[in-house]
């Protein structure tokens, strides 16, 4: 059966008279437990969930390794440090990787005894710190700058520095790119983000293919508590049976954006893994199998980028991405990034493109 046949149809439950098409949240904090609990699936929520099960077999068969959600995309990547990384241990991470993740290392696990090596995305320049590692943690596409790393050679790489390796994969999902089947150990996402598509939802996820760092990552979010709610467990389940449509028409309208704002004048720099002038663009076409819904674009000021951003009618001014409607950001205004004043991060939604083309060549004359 074809892949996106099983994801529309993987919230569908078994044929039986009577029985509705879609199962509901299930909500209860304990569950009947008498006696030995051993073999009881279910006992209390802070451990398990019958909602979180059909949402994780869902991710499970996407992702081609078994996936734990948690409440958030950070609750995710926070597992993955926390239940992987002790003091004197080291952490190879990228110098553009999403700023949140480069926080949550710097200031938090190197205070604990944890040394944090970072180097740039582009260029597998990663490559060069892997001596003595226990982790890797790679971002391809990196947010918001959009580089690219090899993903299969960086974890042949790691693994031979006996490192393990973990790729945030938010940006294409593990329909646009499967990092275990690359050589990752672990597949790391928010999937507040295209996964779930709504912008309604906040939510994570990793996967694994090692029983035991499943059991490391279950057992971590059963005693932290990241656990979600079986309403958010259930809208996402919903929502991830469009994932193929909405990813589909999301990348292509942002295919088109990016080759449409290379022709502008008022453009400085396009930064779309699409684009054959991208320097990252043959390795993404070898690994990816949609480049994603991000499009960063260097407007030449701050000004410049606001009123572009305040002229669009069909983009609304938000931070996050990959949700059904078109969203952008001017980027620097939070900090963080070694990134220009101008530097817009536009995330295509599901539009038609025709619309979306000519309400950026309004904005983009506005700015003139």
């Amino acid at each position: 059966m074809n892949e996106t046949t099983r994801i529309v149809r993987s919230t569908l439950t078994a044929a039986e008279p009577g029985k509705p098409l879609h199962s509901g949240p299930v909500f209860a904090a304990p569950y009947h437990a008498p006696g030995d609990p051993t073999g009881i699936p279910y006992t209390y929520a802070r451990s398990h969930n019958p909602t979180w099960t059909d949402l994780e077999r869902t991710i499970s068969d996407l992702e081609t390794g078994s996936a734990l959600v948690f409440a958030s995309g950070m609750a995710a990547c926070t597992a993955v440090f926390g239940s992987i990384l002790r003091p004197g241990d080291v952490a190879v991470l990228p110098a553009n990787a999403y700023y949140a993740a480069r926080v949550l290392a710097q200031d938090y696990f190197s205070k604990m005894g944890v040394t944090i090596r970072t180097a740039p995305t582009a260029g597998n320049a990663q490559r060069a710190l892997l001596e003595g590692a226990r982790l890797l943690w790679i971002e391809t596409p990196s947010n918001p700058t959009m580089e690219i790393a090899d993903i299969a050679q960086l974890a042949e790489d790691a693994h031979r520095a006996g490192a393990l390796v973990a790729v945030d994969n938010t940006t294409p999902t593990p329909l646009g790119q499967l990092p275990l089947a690359l050589g990752a150990d672990l597949s790391v996402a928010s999937d507040t983000k295209a996964m779930t598509g709504h912008s309604d939802l906040l939510l994570g996820h990793v996967a694994t293919r090692s029983p035991e760092l499943h059991a490391q990552l279950d057992h971590w979010r059963t005693l932290t508590g990241a656990v979600l709610g079986p309403m958010e467990a259930w809208l996402a389940h919903r929502s991830i049976a469009t994932l193929p449509l909405r990813l589909e028409r999301a990348c292509s309208n942002a295919q088109r954006i990016a080759e449409f704002l290379t022709t502008r004048p008022e453009v400085t720099e396009v930064l779309y893994p699409g684009l054959p002038t991208h320097p990252g663009h043959e390795v993404a076409r070898k690994q990816m199998r949609y480049f994603g819904p991000v499009v960063s674009f260097t407007l030449r000021d701050k000004p410049a980028a606001e009123t572009f951003l305040r002229t669009a009618q069909l983009i609304t001014d938000a931070t996050s991405f990959g949700g059904i409607t078109t969203t952008a950001e001017r980027r620097a205004r939070w900090g963080g990034d070694a990134i220009p004043e101008g530097f817009i991060r536009l995330s295509a939604g599901c539009e038609d493109i025709h619309d979306l083309l000519a309400d950026i060549t309004h904005a983009l004359e506005a700015t003139r």
